[in-house]
């Protein structure tokens, strides 16, 4: 969602000559929507709305994105099951020249509303995007404003439609029928395939997993709005094509209100996109379960910045110990 909020707005600034309602169609027409997001979730115990620091123009926006890569077992229109990969929190802030990108660990063990302790990814058994909406919300208090949900095959196709992607892999790995030395990697739609989907062999294990999420996820958002890619028309077209359909947003979101947020949005660039993991306390079994504890205090604070948008002004409190600056 980050990414296609941010290549909405690219459209935009290409639609100023002409052609807006054809642009609108094609890509923000594109994406599918998810219903009754919201419906079962009970306003009044939900948190504020996000406020900022200093008084500005706008409100900040918070997305909850679920990534999953499980597409050819999924139905047309059907949201990702409790086999996510990827739980975030994106937030635009109010200025909108920033954002930050949070991710959950998915085997963190968390109050389940209704439902005890669990992992965090079993909201999705148990009640879908609704019940993971709620079980976010009362962990950080941080209220989701929209959700996306993010299919990281289709993703991946738009690694091919731009020609391939670099990422920095700190040890040689080996996942199905690659092999990432280390150093600069370019990888195509395939090898990046292999490279997101590797858990197992990695020294940090799933956290590795999910830093070589987000290094893609800025690898990808980089390649995107380079000169490269914005003077082939052909390649940005199917780049954009192959976002919007990989997407799909909460029906509170019509494409009206997508795009004034995307043009909003238009000067923020991939420098001004930090990514963060909430803070890990450490491993441990819950029965027979491999989980991940939360460190609640670091946490505390971290929600709380979120919370009065000055996450980004506090990054230097949250260096991520859990996981390499480099994946391995």
């Amino acid at each position: 969602m980050l990414i296609s909020v941010g290549v909405l707005a690219a459209v935009l600034l290409l639609a100023v000559g002409g052609g807006f309602w054809y642009l609108t169609e094609r890509y923000a027409g594109n994406i599918d929507r998810v219903s009754d997001v919201f419906a079962d979730i009970n306003e009044e115990a939900r948190p504020a709305p996000a406020t900022p620091v200093q008084p500005a123009a706008e409100d900040p926006v918070t997305f909850l994105l679920v990534g999953s890569d499980t597409r050819s077992q999924l139905e047309a229109g059907e949201t990702p099951d409790g086999r996510s990969d990827a739980i975030m929190l994106a937030r635009f802030s109010a200025d909108r020249q920033h954002a930050q990108v949070i991710s959950i660990p998915r085997d963190s063990w968390v109050n389940i509303p209704g439902h005890g302790m669990n992992k965090i990814n079993a909201a999705y058994a148990f009640g879908g995007p609704s019940l993971l909406i709620q079980t976010v919300e009362e962990l950080t208090g941080v209220r989701i404003d929209h959700y996306a949900a993010i299919d990281f095959d289709g993703l991946i196709q738009v690694t091919d439609d731009l020609g391939g992607v670099e990422v920095v892999v700190a040890e040689t790995t080996s996942n199905g029928p690659y092999t990432f030395p280390a150093g600069v990697n370019h990888l195509n739609g395939d090898e990046a395939r292999w490279y997101l989907g590797q858990r197992y062999g990695l020294a940090g294990g799933d956290f590795d997993r999910v830093r070589r999420q987000q290094q893609y996820l800025q690898a990808m958002f980089g390649k995107l709005f380079s000169s490269d890619t914005f003077t082939d028309p052909a390649r940005l077209d199917a780049a954009l094509l192959a976002v919007t359909s990989a997407v799909k947003l909460d029906e509170t979101l019509g494409n009206g209100e997508l795009l004034s947020l995307a043009y909003s949005l238009r000067n923020l660039t991939p420098e001004n996109v930090e990514f963060f993991t909430a803070p890990v306390l450490g491993l441990g079994m819950e029965g027979p379960a491999s989980v991940v504890y939360l460190d609640q205090t670091a946490g505390e604070r971290m929600w709380e910045y979120l919370r009065n948008d000055s996450l980004g002004k506090n990054a230097d409190e949250f260096a991520d110990d859990a996981l390499p600056e480099v994946p391995r």
